[in-house]
């Protein structure tokens, strides 16, 4: 059974659920500490959402230097997924395994809403079971979502196919380009703001056309991992 480590950090909020989100998918989730300096020989990794050190200097900057993400920056240059949700999405900025940063929403205010999301890149470790085009329906829930980066920097990820989702129907953070997830070159590190994780349970997701709560669209990113794994 693959392994997949979720580190904690200090304010971390969404590990837990993360770890239930793997354990549904049906891999072993490994609850790994930010203070550590071993992985454990787990087949991948996720940074989860929260507030990590309560959000000072700028989200995800110290946790980013937390002496466990050495081994995750390691791990993740030699071919190891790793998927970064909100607050992890900002430590990979951060620890310079994604480019660009995230800052303040544009409109100043927290936001917690269902997204809707288009899929633009379905070929990374962790959106393998996704359609190019196909929306789906993620949590989302952020302060400082809005991504930002110089317009060399937009155009590499735009015409590298990097840009992995883009808000659908509005732009809720005012992030450039509507992006709302991002990968490497490799692809096997993918960093996104919206919750996976809250969205791989029937009555605990967002809201469908056939019931309330329905929404399990989160799910395929932990079940595309497990293929991503499978197939080395």
């Amino acid at each position: 059974m693959a392994r997949i480590g979720v580190v904690t950090f200090p304010g971390s909020l969404d590990e837990r659920d993360a770890q239930r989100a793997i354990r549904i998918a049906g891999a072993e989730p490994v609850a790994l500490w930010h203070g550590d300096h071993e992985l454990q020989g787990v087949d991948a990794i996720v940074l989860p959402g929260g507030f990590s050190y309560g959000d000072y200097l700028r989200c995800g900057a110290i946790a980013a230097q937390s002496p466990l993400m050495a081994e995750v920056i390691a791990a993740a240059n030699a071919g190891t997924p790793v998927l970064g949700i909100c607050n992890g999405f900002q430590m990979l900025v951060e620890a310079h395994l994604l480019p660009g940063g995230l800052i303040r929403n544009d409109h100043g205010n927290f936001i917690r809403r269902d997204q809707v999301l288009t899929v633009e890149n379905p070929d990374t470790a962790w959106t393998n079971e996704f359609a190019k085009g196909e929306q789906i329906v993620i949590p989302l829930k952020n302060g400082e979502g809005g991504y930002i980066a110089d317009a060399e920097t937009l155009a590499r990820l735009e015409g590298e196919g990097r840009v992995v989702f883009r808000y659908q129907g509005v732009n809720p953070n005012g992030s450039l380009n509507d992006i709302a997830g991002i990968t490497n070159e490799r692809g096997n590190v993918v960093g996104l703001m919206p919750h996976p994780e809250h969205a791989v349970e029937p009555g605990f997701g967002p809201d469908t056309r056939v019931r309330m709560r329905s929404g399990v669209d989160g799910l395929r990113f932990f079940t595309s991992a497990l293929r991503a794994l499978q197939a080395v």
